[in-house]
């Protein structure tokens, strides 16, 4: 499946003002780093290969972050496609750091945000980024509170031009409207899925504005029951579960992007092929039958 495929297939999404077009099928690079998202991976070659196929088959935009390894993930990303192609998009976000005991900190001091937009720049090799997203909150759920000190770090970075576009992650409604007086925001990545639907109103609210939204972990958060669903259903297409959880996402709303992540090309293939299904009414039905059974 080439370029015009996955571009008519998952279709486009334009950035606000026009910025950025990106497929809304993307890559998600977090899993190209080792055991825990630390260290080399097993297979540097493997890495490398994933992502020059992710780009032969249309992949125009991809997630990333200089605390994924730490630093290891957007240095195999410029060893594989350095030098880029005009089209691709690398979003990345800044708000942590790693411990050396794996362990996942906040790093949310203006010092702490200028250094890792700046060790982005460095080991991704621009000039420039093209998004940044500021990880705020929880892992799962916004924590909420004012997020204008730290964004401020990323405005002035932004106005002396190493970041063009700002988003948010892990976030709330009310931070985001907070954030929308100091700067542009040009998307959202929260943790969202077929049976973690917490944020159904604000993705309406995104789409309405023209703002993406990016949900993480498509996968997460099933018990036993809601994932015997979904296998069913996949088995009933003939997909896998995960081609069944991105298809329902890319079903979900036009102003939702994906960013699967794999370290292996067959699976790759197998992501990127989720764009290709229409889900019909009655499967739909029984998925989103999950997510109902939760408020029951």
């Amino acid at each position: 499946m080439k370029a015009a495929q996955i571009s008519k297939i998952g279709g486009s999404f334009t950035f606000p003002g026009n910025s950025m077009t990106v497929h809304r099928m993307g890559y998600g690079a977090m899993q190209l780093a080792g055991p825990g998202v630390f260290g080399p991976p097993r297979d540097p070659d493997a890495a490398v290969a994933v992502l020059r196929e992710a780009i032969a088959e249309g992949v125009n935009h991809i997630d990333t972050s200089d605390f994924y390894g730490p630093h290891v993930t957007n240095q195999i990303i410029r060893c594989a496609l350095h030098p880029y192609p005009d089209e691709l998009v690398i979003v990345t976000k800044i708000g942590a750091r790693r411990g050396a005991d794996k362990s996942w900190i906040p790093a949310l001091s203006r010092q702490e945000l200028i250094d890792g937009a700046h060790d982005n720049l460095r080991n991704l090799d621009v000039e420039v980024l093209d998004a940044v997203n500021l990880r705020v909150g929880g892992l799962e759920a916004p924590s909420e509170g004012s997020i204008a000190e730290p964004l401020a770090a990323l405005v002035e970075l932004k106005r002396k031009g190493l970041i063009r576009h700002i988003g948010l992650s892990n976030v709330s409604p009310t931070q985001l409207k907070e954030a929308q007086t100091l700067t542009e925001i040009v998307c959202v990545q929260n943790f969202y899925n077929v049976a973690q639907r917490n944020d159904d109103p604000f993705i309406d609210d995104l789409a309405r504005q023209g703002i993406a939204y990016v949900p993480f972990f498509p996968l997460g958060g099933f018990n036993p029951l809601q994932s015997g669903v979904l296998d069913t259903v996949a088995a009933s297409l003939h997909a896998t579960p995960m081609q069944m959880a991105l298809a329902w996402l890319l079903q979900r709303s036009p102003n939702v992007l994906l960013i699967p992540g794999t370290s292996c090309v067959q699976h790759l293939c197998e992501n990127l092929a989720a764009a290709e299904l229409t889900l019909p009414a009655d499967a739909l039905a029984r998925l989103d039958a999950i997510a109902a059974e939760l408020k029951q």
